[in-house]
């Protein structure tokens, strides 16, 4: 037993999204439901999550739908802002303030 156990923990640490992969999704969804998504993922069929989905997130619930719902891909070309986006690293910006200081001097 405590091998299994063992085995569970290497797991989780290794991969520690693989149970917050869609495992069902909707083909339909209600007409309210996109005026209230905060933000929303893509899922693709790859890896550890073996179905593409997308995943609305409302009040910290979230909600996997179809990537073929018409309604849901026009909302999405829409809202492209509210996709989260990786934070671009210090150095980068600093640089490019820099950069432009030396512009302004000149």
């Amino acid at each position: 037993i405590s091998m299994f156990f063992l085995t569970l923990l290497l797991f989780l640490a290794l991969f520690p999204g693989a149970f917050d992969c869609c495992t069902k999704i909707s083909d339909e969804i209600p007409k309210g439901i996109l005026q209230r998504v905060e933000r929303f993922e893509i899922q693709k069929a790859d890896g550890l999550c073996h179905l593409e989905a997308i995943i609305l997130y409302i009040k910290g619930r979230k909600f996997c739908v179809s990537p073929q719902i018409k309604k849901v891909k026009r909302w999405m070309k829409k809202n492209k802002h509210k996709i989260p986006r990786k934070k671009p690293h210090g150095r980068k910006q600093r640089r490019t303030k820099i950069i432009r200081k030396k512009e302004k001097k000149l």
